[in-house]
């Protein structure tokens, strides 16, 4: 007998600074992460750097994330499909310890 497949995801909430000097993860906030990003909070240009650093952190492909709300908010929830929410936060924790 096979297992049927399971499909990892998981939920990240966010606390994102736009327009700062540089896209860097600061760290827990609460029960968020908070993220500073380069972008401007203008036509969805943050948004995208938000999916592309969490991407990035997490060592998966861009298209893995998703917004799933907060998309004209500082507080965000992306979804990352394919990796399970433990390894998310290990990704997280170790992005944020990098100066």
């Amino acid at each position: 007998m096979s297992r049927p497949s399971v499909q990892r995801s998981a939920r990240i909430g966010l606390r994102v600074t736009p327009g700062a000097p540089r896209t860097r993860w600061i760290g827990p906030y609460g029960s968020r992460w908070k993220l500073a990003v380069s972008a401007p909070p203008e036509r969805g240009r943050a948004n995208e750097e938000v999916c592309a650093a969490v991407a990035a952190a997490c060592g998966i492909p861009r298209d893995r994330v998703t917004l799933i709300s907060g998309a004209s908010s500082r507080d965000k929830t992306v979804e990352v499909e394919g990796v399970d929410p433990a390894a998310v936060r290990l990704a997280l924790e170790s992005a944020a310890a990098v100066p």
